[in-house]
């Protein structure tokens, strides 16, 4: 019998002008009564990809790692993809602020011995040929996730212990938003298609500033966290979610700020984890 592992999982945090220092605060204040086992960070950790900002997000890194280890990606908003034109040949300049914060690493894995291996793919290219759409404004916005990386993310977790928990983050949103009908993904279909060959029980995923949970083909549970900034969408509090996973059962429970001055749990979606087809509301 595998123990169960819980995993703190938050995303958009965009450090800056939009970012909401009280509710960060407030995070960085309820992390260790919270006492995950991991923390994931699914990107869009700055605004426009300034020195400060990723200092700011390196001090919230910093600080949930004295909690439980933490796996942090980029998002698109951590990408300088306006550098691309100048250097076209190479990717590297876009993500070199990143690097210089968050390590070289820009798809790292965490293992969690006998409970969990969370491994991540990278998504945010910036201006990519992957990426392309005709809406211009979704130029640098839009996502894509390459064969390679879903290959890659397939072996790593064919490597893991049997009965562990297969967890895959990318930073963004697997499956369309209620509010916004969007997709995250260029090309979703193929996406969701490697993501379902890849082997993962669940993926966590960010980018559309709505919180939510839901089955992709019917066996994949993917957790797509709020914002703690101000774009999250109408209507919606500011969120982040706490995801537990054992033998019989994912289950997503989401904390919601009150308008005050703390978040708070409410409403949980629970999966069946070993058959993995069916999903219920709570």
């Amino acid at each position: 019998m595998t123990p169960a592992v819980q995993i703190l999982h938050v995303g958009d945090l965009h450090f800056g002008g939009v970012a909401d220092i009280l509710q960060i605060e407030a995070l960085e204040r309820l992390l260790p009564d919270l006492r995950p086992d991991a923390v994931v960070i699914s990107g869009d950790i700055s605004q426009r990809s300034r020195h400060g900002e990723f200092q700011r997000a390196r001090a919230f890194v910093h600080l949930a790692r004295e909690t439980a280890p933490v796996l942090v990606i980029p998002g698109n908003h951590d990408v300088q993809w306006w550098w691309r034109p100048f250097v076209p040949f190479s990717k590297d300049v876009v993500y070199r602020k990143y690097r210089r914060y968050f390590g070289d690493d820009l798809t790292p894995t965490l293992t969690l011995p006998g409970t969990a291996v969370i491994a991540s793919a990278l998504t945010a290219h910036g201006v990519a040929w992957g990426s392309l759409t005709p809406r211009l404004r979704d130029l640098a916005v839009k996502g894509h996730l390459p064969k390679k990386e879903a290959q890659r993310v397939r072996q790593v977790f064919a490597a893991a212990e049997p009965g562990v928990a297969r967890v895959l983050v990318v930073h963004h949103n697997v499956l369309r938003g209620t509010i916004s009908k969007r997709m995250g993904l260029a090309r979703w279909k193929g996406a969701q298609q490697r993501i379902l060959e890849s082997g993962a029980d669940v993926v966590l995923c960010s980018h559309d500033h709505e919180e939510g949970a839901d089955l992709l083909g019917g066996r994949v549970v993917v957790s797509t966290a709020g914002t703690l900034s101000t774009r999250s969408r109408p209507g919606k509090a500011p969120s982040f979610s706490m995801v537990t996973i054992d033998d019989a059962a994912v289950q997503v429970t989401f904390f919601r700020w009150n308008a005050k001055d703390r978040f708070q749990p409410s409403d949980t979606a629970a999966f069946a984890r070993a058959a993995r087809l069916e999903g219920t509301q709570a």
